[in-house]
């Protein structure tokens, strides 16, 4: 997969040689009282100096002179790169200077997220990695007999978590606990024939998916709130029809420090809806961006957690005058086997409480965070500790306090200043 979408990049922006090496310089204040780890510094491009013609390779040299891994994405898949990415510690209440230049070849750098899909044609084809596909209203695997995806639609992962999505007309978001801080091998979900094979809910060395999901929308899943009317986005594994009249996927980014991917949902009924989920390094959850459009004033966005095996309501915590989590600490395995904690990193501003969908409905077994729906995209993290990737998971407070500890990193501000 990284090969295939290193030769998309380079395809869109023919290399050309570089007449200019000079050096830029990027400064980072963190202006929080917090140290921060693996803080993802985002820069656009229009805010770098000297970025030379065609394309080149970033290098980011710390005030050591070691070199930050980084990468280069180009988020609105115009053609052409616009955001440079690299993830670094900072002391609190601190200046950071870095040293920017560019190169003809990528550096090597230790992988830390990964982006997978894989498809096939017929219940007879193996399965072949894809960077995009779009699925039609009629495209159910009812309807069509067999399962068309691995893992059923993309996955995504850092060190620490990986999860999943149901591509397959339900969009749940499912978990895939890790053991190991590596990414996970290319043929999970296949079988030795290139088969579509369910061999990710048995223990291997990286770990297993270990969710109960059902017909919830998993772990940060989206749905909508009509009137009164609790509406899935999507449909279950039992329908033939979906409500989306067309869905398109695509990867737009993978890299070392940062891995993404777009879907697009045509006519959801009257509404046209799209996410942009990505994650970076070393915290146990992704980053999810939902834009609305077609609404009438009275809905609300509906973001899940599943409530299967709960048997407490969530807990709403106020990390900050921006950031609102909320907490559900339970035996979230299959059967109750482990211990999960899922929690939900939500705008302040636009959260409106949860609600717990109405069982019977297509959208069931899970509790809703009510969005207030603006002009804005709808930013917010979904955050899963599994007790086997991190034992401390097990005890509920530790969970409830690393779920603040995260907020409170990822609100932390710091001021990116570029000079030459």
């Amino acid at each position: 997969m990284k090969q295939a979408l290193s030769l998309l990049l380079l395809t869109a922006m023919a290399a050309t040689s570089c007449k200019s090496t000079r050096t830029s310089q990027i400064q980072l204040e963190n202006t929080s009282p917090l140290s921060l780890t693996d803080k993802a510094i985002v820069i656009a491009r229009s805010s770098l100096k000297n970025v030379p013609e065609g394309y080149k390779f970033p290098v980011v040299l710390s005030a050591t002179n070691d070199t930050v891994p980084s990468q280069v994405n180009d988020m609105d898949s115009d053609g052409q790169w616009d955001e440079l990415v690299f993830v670094t510690n900072l002391p609190a209440n601190s200046k950071n200077t870095y040293a920017l230049s560019w190169a003809d070849e990528s550096p090597v750098y230790t992988t830390r997220t990964s982006v997978r899909f894989g498809k096939r044609e017929s219940a007879t084809a193996p399965v072949k990695p894809a960077l995009s596909e779009t699925l039609n209203r009629q495209d159910m695997p009812k309807a069509q007999g067999f399962q068309k995806y691995q893992t059923d639609g993309p996955s995504w992962e850092n060190d620490k978590v990986g999860f999943r999505q149901y591509f397959d007309g339900r969009n749940a978001k499912d978990l895939f606990g890790k053991l190991t801080p590596g990414i996970t091998p290319e043929n999970v979900g296949i079988n030795a024939q290139g088969a579509v094979e369910d061999n990710y809910h048995v223990m291997a060395a990286w770990g297993r998916d270990p969710l109960a999901v059902g017909n919830s929308n998993g772990i940060g899943g989206v749905g909508l709130l009509s009137d009164t009317n609790v509406i899935r986005l999507g449909v279950t594994v039992d329908d033939s029809i979906n409500n989306i009249e067309k869905t398109d996927f695509s990867i737009i980014a993978e890299g070392p420090v940062k891995s993404a991917f777009r879907i697009k949902y045509q006519k959801w009924y009257n509404w046209n809806l799209e996410e942009t989920v990505s994650i970076t390094p070393g915290m146990y959850a992704y980053h999810n961006s939902v834009k609305i459009s077609n609404t009438d004033g009275g809905e609300k966005l509906l973001i899940g957690i599943v409530n299967i095996n709960a048997v407490n309501p969530p807990q709403e915590i106020k990390i900050s005058d921006r950031l609102t989590a909320l907490v559900s600490h339970e035996r979230h395995g299959y059967n109750k086997e482990w211990i999960i904690g899922l929690a939900l990193l939500l705008p302040t501003d636009r959260y409106e409480g949860y609600i717990k969908a109405p069982q019977g409905n297509k959208l069931t077994s899970c509790y809703l965070a009510k969005m207030k729906i603006t002009g804005q995209p709808l930013d917010y993290y979904a955050v899963a500790g599994w007790e086997l990737s991190d034992k401390g998971f097990a005890d509920s407070a530790y969970f409830r306090q690393y779920v603040i500890n995260l907020g409170k990193q990822i609100d932390a501000e710091v001021k990116v200043t570029v000079l030459d």
